[in-house]
């Protein structure tokens, strides 16, 4: 913890929260985030795995109680106060987390964001994801890669990483991988192919053309609007962190009922690819996902902006 006096604090206007705004906002951030992770929390204390939704919480290695935990971002500052205990605790706990500080004016104690520290700490990262949201916000959406990343995770390989069944059986997924073209743009997609299928893919991606791959019509790079926003924390306020997180989870859904696992039994129904309907519907599905997208990833570069003290 850092307490500096309002006369030292960094040039950046800072909007200062008093506890009758941010105590409800923090409150209804964490049964936001509850409702969220119901389904999975549901299935951990049954002892069951959920293999659509453990992707979120492995994958993405952030736990609920994290989801849970409210911050007001960069930029906004929290309003201590003397006559109740339970803010002064929560104040006093914030003060006490890493890249946040103390100041003091004629109206009391405040806690926000340390920009200079956490500027020092992550500045380097800061700057690789804004390059990463800003590029991509530049292309248009590139859509009918019918979510073959997932069959080309399985492809001519004996054992798929998920439990369920195949909807068309071995052979019949390795087929639908041999009558398409595979034009698969997201390294984290890609880095899971199988050998025999790397070969098939119109790139041959690595992390150091990430940059230049990205594009907004692509499944995974908008579920990693969550990554993005998680790895900002806490300057990157909790609203547009479960913004991410809830729309993540909405794509995890489809990405799942267009592969080529069986999701019958979460009561969902395919979104047969192999098929011209079933082609039509992800298209439409992947382009309401892409404008969706894109006030979020825009979000996510003001604060990149902010934490670099771009104007």
């Amino acid at each position: 913890m850092t307490v500096v006096s309002a006369q030292a604090r960094h040039r950046f206007e800072v909007s200062v929260l008093e506890p009758e705004q941010w105590v409800p906002l923090m409150e209804a951030h964490r049964e936001r985030a509850r409702v969220l992770t119901a389904t999975w929390r549901g299935a951990r204390e049954r002892g069951e795995k959920h293999e659509i939704e453990d992707f979120l919480f492995s994958y993405y290695p952030v736990r609920p109680a994290r989801l849970e935990a409210w911050a007001p971002g960069v930029g906004r500052a929290l309003r201590d106060a003397e006559d109740r205990p339970e803010v002064r605790a929560e104040v006093g706990r914030r003060a006490q987390a890493r890249w946040m500080r103390c100041s003091e004016d004629d109206a009391g104690r405040q806690v926000e964001l340390d920009r200079d520290a956490y500027l020092a700490d992550r500045g380097s990262a800061v700057r690789y994801m804004r390059n990463i949201l800003a590029q991509t916000l530049t292309r248009p959406a590139s859509v009918g890669c019918f979510g073959l990343h997932e069959w080309a995770m399985v492809y001519r390989d004996e054992a798929p990483r998920h439990v369920l069944p195949l909807r068309l059986g071995t052979q019949g997924t390795n087929d639908v991988v041999e009558a398409h073209n595979i034009r698969c743009t997201h390294i984290d997609a890609f880095r899971f192919f199988t050998p025999s299928a790397v070969g098939r893919n119109r790139w041959q991606l690595t992390r150091e053309t990430q940059p230049a791959m990205e594009q907004p019509g692509c499944l995974h790079a908008n579920m990693d609007l969550y990554k993005w926003a998680w790895k900002l924390t806490p300057a990157v306020p909790g609203d547009l962190l479960l913004d991410c997180f809830e729309l993540s989870r909405e794509i995890r859904y489809l990405d799942m009922q267009a592969s080529p696992y069986d999701v019958s039994q979460f009561g969902l129904d395919p979104v047969p690819i192999e098929t011209t309907e079933g082609k039509a519907e992800y298209v439409r599905r992947q382009r309401d996902f892409a404008a969706r997208s894109e006030p979020l990833r825009r979000r996510l570069v003001d604060v990149c902006d902010a934490v670099l003290q771009v104007s």
